[in-house]
């Protein structure tokens, strides 16, 4: 699955991953960022995930472009071995795009075009 960030330039972008645990036992996801732009991607409520019986919790995944071009990395969920239950290894692609440049500033000067 890929997670796509598109926004303005210098922009944070969040996005959400929700985690589904169908099983009867707690899932615990040790979540790593991995990749060549993995330092502009972040987890800001931390790098543990748990998730609780027959129920679903959501991931923010935040991103904030220093560059132009299309930042990648990826995404590891690893289960946590938690009361004898290990849940499947996840791993999303994260991808962005920047759409919109906003100017710092404006400066406005007057000069001859040209001298003779």
């Amino acid at each position: 699955k890929t997670i796509e960030f598109t926004g303005a330039l210098h922009a944070t972008v969040v996005k959400q991953v929700r985690l589904k645990n169908p099983s009867v036992k707690t899932l615990v996801y040790n979540a790593t960022l991995v990749g060549r732009d993995a330092d502009d991607f972040s987890l800001p409520k931390g790098n543990t995930v748990t998730v609780t019986p027959k129920r679903q919790t959501s991931i923010n995944v935040e991103f904030t472009s220093r560059f132009l071009r299309p930042a990648e990395a990826v995404l590891l969920l690893i289960s946590k071995n938690v009361g004898g239950i290990d849940g499947a290894t996840l791993t999303f692609s994260l991808k962005s795009e920047v759409n919109h440049i906003e100017p710092v500033d404006t400066l406005k000067c007057k000069s001859p075009c040209y001298e003779l």
